[in-house]
């Protein structure tokens, strides 16, 4: 028998999808999960119950790769390819991703096999075309402009009188948000400071087309402006290169970027373990030790899991003692080092960083559920640019939570509770976003013409969500005396 899994409230993330029915139903339904069910029969299915049918798969799948019966997991993933469909209704889109990121999966279980079959394909680093995706997602999304809008304001507020801004964004690939606040600040009474921004990006390309947006838009409204590219991979950064002077009112942007701290961190930890297990005598099972120093209490439960149902909600992964995290805790300590006015955080506010593949399998599967049909309402099925999105940023995030693990999996996308928790014990505190940014944050929303978006307030920061499913959060914080 699969998980059943269902929401707190018992209502769904998705409006008029298969997760609202599958949320609230028991999956003892064995017409649907026999499976010697003829391919032909499939093909029948109304598109709600093939609904249901794909994530019955998908889930009887993650258990047949978790415990390691391969020869079922292949049963599963042949019915799986005759119903999933990248081009499809959500359910299917997301049923093909899920699809591939679990074939994916089994193959990594092979080394040499995987290796193999990618010896001979051709790794390109198509900058352009990352760019474009990126871009395609502002366009098609609100959350990023959202996000912008709230760190612009929460900036503005934070430098208000400030002759010597700097400004560091430690993802500079979307020059909009930096444009909108050199407008911004050229409507300040007092007239616009002395502004430098700093991007950080492993792109040269990407940091040469930002500079440019931004230099001319300095000069044409006579702006005293400065640009200062880091190339550079985020977790290869030394802050001495974000060349802080004295004197300057700091202010830093991280968008989407923290919880790939979190691979490393783990890396770190698995390591120590191993390391102390060789100095240890008592001959403890190293695997236990290891499942254990990572925060997997939860994997000795997984068997209950399938037999008495999942919540995917904060009362999993997310209720357990935050892990000492090396790596993510010194860059923060190092961003404190700098005295910050003010640091604004955008984070997708999801659980996928449990320790079990059904754990992050149920999580991402109602997150990406959410995302895809955001892009069902808006976008028809056909369009490329659709496409493209989902594959190449959504399939490939949702490939990194499933296929991926150890160092490799960063994609570690954890809720709000946990980044105030190691955002504060690294000396910051937090700045309620003010009435009149989320006044605006709204008014931004509601003029998408998307009306499944809202942002709700907790606790003094954003949570975009959509129909009642949180997606992303944005919060903001000072340094604590």
């Amino acid at each position: 028998m699969v998980a059943m899994f269902q929401e707190d409230n018992g209502t769904s993330s998705v409006a008029s999808s298969p997760l609202q029915v599958f949320s609230t139903m028991s999956l003892n339904r064995p017409t649907l999960l026999a499976s010697s069910s003829p391919f032909h029969c499939l093909k029948d299915l109304k598109p709600e119950e093939r609904g249901l049918y794909l994530i019955h798969l998908l889930l009887t799948c993650a258990n047949h790769v978790a415990s390691g019966s391969l020869q079922n997991a292949n049963a599963a993933l042949e019915q799986l390819s005759h119903l999933a469909a990248p081009d499809g209704d959500t359910m299917q889109r997301i049923a093909a991703y899920f699809t591939e990121a679990l074939a994916n999966r089994i193959l990594k279980s092979w080394p040499g096999l995987y290796k193999a079959l990618n010896a001979t394909q051709i790794r390109t680093n198509n900058v352009s075309e990352e760019i474009h995706v990126r871009r395609l997602f502002f366009e098609m999304f609100p959350i990023l402009k959202v996000s912008y809008l709230l760190t612009n304001r929460a900036i503005l507020e934070a430098m208000e009188g400030e002759k010597m801004v700097h400004v560091v964004d430690l993802d500079a690939s979307e020059p909009a948000q930096w444009l909108a606040l050199i407008q911004a600040f050229n409507s300040r009474p007092e007239g616009p400071p002395h502004l430098r921004i700093t991007g950080v990006h492993h792109q040269k390309e990407v940091l040469e087309q930002m500079a440019h947006r931004l230099i001319e838009e300095a000069e044409k409204l006579d702006i005293p402006f400065q640009f200062n590219p880091v190339v550079c991979r985020l977790d290869c950064l030394n802050v001495e290169q974000l060349r802080v002077k004295t004197g300057e009112a700091l202010a830093v942007s991280s968008v989407l970027q923290l919880h790939t701290f979190l691979a490393s961190d783990d890396d770190l930890m698995r390591k120590n373990c191993a390391l102390r297990f060789q100095n240890n005598p008592s001959g403890v099972d190293l695997q236990r030790v290891l499942m254990m120093s990572h925060g997997s209490a939860a994997e000795a439960h997984e068997n209950d899991m399938s037999n008495n149902g999942y919540s995917p909600s904060g009362d999993s992964a997310s209720s357990l003692p935050l892990p000492s995290s090396g790596r993510t805790d010194g860059f923060l300590n190092a961003i404190w080092g700098l005295s910050p006015k003010v640091m604004v955080v955008t984070e997708q506010d999801s659980d996928h960083n449990g320790s079990t593949l059904m754990e992050r399998l149920l999580e991402s599967l109602y997150t990406y559920a959410a995302l895809f049909d955001c892009l069902e309402t808006k976008v028809p099925r056909t369009s490329q640019d659709r496409i493209k999105v989902e594959k190449m940023l959504f399939g490939e995030e949702i490939k990194n939570i499933i296929a991926c693990e150890g160092f490799e999996r960063r994609e570690r996308h954890e809720k709000l509770e946990k980044w105030s928790q190691r955002i504060d014990l690294a000396g910051f505190g937090n700045v309620p976003l003010s009435y009149y940014a989320m006044l605006q944050a709204r008014r931004l929303l509601q003029g998408c013409g998307f009306d499944g978006y809202r942002i709700k307030e907790e606790s003094g920061c954003a949570v975009i969500c959509w129909q009642d499913r949180p997606l992303y959060s944005v919060s903001a914080w000072r340094c604590r005396k």
